[in-house]
């Protein structure tokens, strides 16, 4: 039977990275995430990432959606069109697949999250 994974109980090493330097728009922020969770085939994925502020240009892949609920900060994810939508403490939203445009952090971000994509 799988082990149900207890946040609180879990100690998972930070992963450090920043955008892509093509993708960027402002600053060059570091994020920082703590991986929770994984199933077996890596198609599914959980855990706590944060951000400083910044901006860079993101694009789902096919298949990959995004939940995330903000935990402290704020952030602005803006589609190609212009759409605009301001996130902060205690709201959520899904990023779903095939999504372009824009994702800003306006002040140090933390987030839960939970990833869902194709089996590699």
């Amino acid at each position: 039977m799988p082990a149900l994974t207890v946040f609180s109980r879990c100690q998972p090493t930070p992963a450090h990275d920043h955008p892509r330097p093509d993708r960027l728009v402002a600053g060059n922020p570091l994020r920082t995430t703590w991986q929770y969770f994984a199933s077996d085939d890596a198609s599914r994925s959980a855990g706590i990432w944060q951000c400083q502020p910044g901006a860079w240009r993101i694009a789902f892949a096919t298949g990959k959606d995004e939940f995330f609920c903000i935990i402290e900060g704020r952030i602005r994810i803006t589609d190609s069109d212009g759409q605009a939508a301001e996130f902060g403490p205690g709201e959520a939203g899904v990023i779903p697949s095939g999504f372009t445009g824009t994702f800003e952090v306006l002040a140090a971000v933390r987030k839960y999250y939970v990833v869902m994509e194709p089996a590699a």
